[in-house]
């Protein structure tokens, strides 16, 4: 009876060792890494992107979804180059979120960061499947483009629009 006792309770706390596992947060690692005239972008799915969008620290994170074919997003991008450059001494970090296809990295992506000298960091979302992912990034979110998401710690702000630099900075500001 002891030994079907103890039984029991080894495989109690087995099974409650693997649900555990399936609750833990993935790592972000990148799906690829594509390199070319020493610029490097990496390649998500959104479950590797999403802690990007959850950190709990004390910097603000401006992150900015965009794609090259986007002509709105092209022309605000040199606000979050701005924005990038005049707080890279304060505790905010930029992040550009590429949506642009995988097989258009080489060809469009990188030579587009080149040609602008973009020194946020950028990154490639890959994962088709945007109705599963767009929720999570904000319920209000359409899936329009350029959206950005501005946050810190547990305050975030979502936005579906364009910005001039002043209406991006006093946002940032309100962090």
């Amino acid at each position: 009876m002891k030994k079907i006792i103890s039984l029991g309770i080894v495989f109690l706390l087995i099974s409650c060792k693997k649900d555990d596992k399936k609750e833990a947060i993935p790592e972000s690692k990148p799906l690829k890494t594509y390199t070319q005239d020493g610029i490097s972008v990496d390649s998500y799915n959104f479950l590797g992107l999403e802690p990007s969008l959850k950190r709990n620290n004390d910097t603000t994170y401006v992150v900015n979804f965009w794609a090259t074919w986007c002509k709105p997003c092209v022309e605000e991008l040199p606000h979050f180059e701005k924005l990038n450059a005049e707080y890279k001494d304060k505790k905010v970090k930029v992040l550009l979120v590429s949506i642009d296809m995988p097989k258009k990295v080489e060809t469009d992506l990188i030579p587009f960061i080149k040609k602008n000298n973009l020194k946020p960091e950028v990154v490639l979302l890959n994962d088709l499947d945007a109705n599963s992912w767009i929720n999570k990034v904000d319920p209000t979110w359409s899936g329009a483009i350029p959206a950005t998401v501005i946050y810190k710690g547990d305050k975030r702000r979502f936005y579906e629009k364009s910005f001039s630099y002043e209406e991006l900075e006093n946002e940032l500001k309100q962090f």
